[in-house]
């Protein structure tokens, strides 16, 4: 496959709630999508990084301009491109795997819609429809959280998520876990503890939680480790897979029994199914994490989770968790599910008049 060209289009996308995490509240999607033309197809790619390094250490400026002076012209160099040869032509460049994510999806998708070939299909898919969790952040009040989460059940989402962070952790859980039962329910920590709280979070253990997801810092694997000895609930890593090496890592040190697959995270859907493929060899189960994508993200999320050892419901949502009016066809839950997309490559295309009502800005840049 040939590229004649990339485009940089910004997006910005008003949620239709503020989502608040212990890194800070969003209430605007500030997205870099991209678009490659080939000689036979285009494709698109969504970078999910955020506004500020708040998360991780990329943000959205930053990946403009990286794609734009360093991945472009070393993919340009490349004769025959495919998918598979991105991540060799970009490794090199240290660092920015949601910037680099994003071009091997948009390459994937061009390169797949040319031969007429479905996402899904290609990475090993063997689900028609994926179980759908629900993330909820974290709010001002017990009963301000309590509506949110009955108001996710009603809409028939099969798992809670709860953001949490000390002084918002085992009160919220408790009582969301008195008022709903049996409901299937895990916390989201994004680093905010630290060993010395292992007491402090072992008083999450009677709720029989899923899981707690990264309550350590990123870098902190061995941490995770001790934590893992003290607590009954399984530790799930989020932000410390960086890659299926990565993985295989901790998984070795027992740093985790469950893991988190965010595909913008580890550089793409290539590396997410080795991922996937090091889990299943050592029998952790794994789930997809979300990064309040867009319809082409989600797409291609949803088709991620569908590979077998995605055992565990996602944060593969709704469009309308997100958005009142996506850019692509809105996905709507079907009994507690999403179908996965079934047409050439992510399987959506953007809609003209409400890509083009949120653009900020576009770049060509002609190869």
């Amino acid at each position: 496959m040939k590229l004649t060209g990339v485009e940089l289009r910004r997006i910005s996308l008003p949620l239709v709630s503020p989502f608040r995490t212990s890194f800070g509240t969003e209430t605007t999607r500030d997205a870099l999508l991209v678009r490659v033309v080939s000689n036979e197809a285009e494709g698109w790619g969504e970078c999910v990084a955020m506004t500020g390094p708040l998360y991780s250490s990329e943000y959205v400026d930053g990946a403009v301009d990286v794609v734009r002076r360093f991945f472009v012209p070393a993919l340009a160099a490349v004769e025959g491109l495919t998918a598979v040869g991105v991540a060799p032509a970009l490794a090199k460049f240290h660092g920015h795997r949601m910037a680099k994510a994003a071009v091997e999806t948009a390459v994937l998708d061009a390169e797949l819609r040319a031969e007429g070939r479905p996402l899904a299909r290609e990475l090993g898919a063997v689900h028609d429809r994926v179980p759908c969790g629900v993330s909820v952040g974290i709010m001002d009040s017990i009963g301000e959280l309590l509506d949110a989460v009955e108001g996710y059940l009603d809409e028939g989402y099969l798992r809670i998520k709860l953001k949490i962070q000390p002084g918002w952790d085992v009160e919220p859980v408790a009582a969301v876990r008195e008022r709903f039962g049996d409901v299937l329910l895990q916390v989201d920590a994004n680093t905010a503890y630290s060993v010395s709280d292992a007491r402090h979070l072992a008083r999450l253990d009677p709720f029989e939680l899923l899981l707690i997801e990264q309550p350590l810092d990123e870098e902190d694997v061995l941490g995770h480790a001790e934590l893992a000895r003290q607590l009954k609930t399984p530790v799930c890593l989020d932000e410390s897979i960086t890659s299926a090496r990565a993985a295989a890592a901790a998984i070795t040190l027992g740093a985790c029994s469950i893991v988190n697959v965010k595909p913008g995270r580890v550089g793409g859907y290539l590396e997410s199914r080795r991922i996937h493929d090091v889990c299943v060899a050592h029998g952790i189960p794994v789930w997809c994490g979300g990064m309040l994508e867009t319809g082409l993200g989600r797409a291609a999320n949803v088709a991620l989770a569908a590979l077998p050892g995605f055992t565990l419901p996602g944060d593969t949502s709704g469009s309308s968790r997100y958005y009142a009016t996506d850019i692509t066809a809105p996905f709507t839950l079907q009994d507690g599910h999403l179908p996965v997309p079934t047409a050439p490559g992510i399987g959506v295309d953007p809609l003209p008049d409400e890509l083009a009502a949120v653009t900020t800005s576009t770049e060509w840049i002609p190869l």
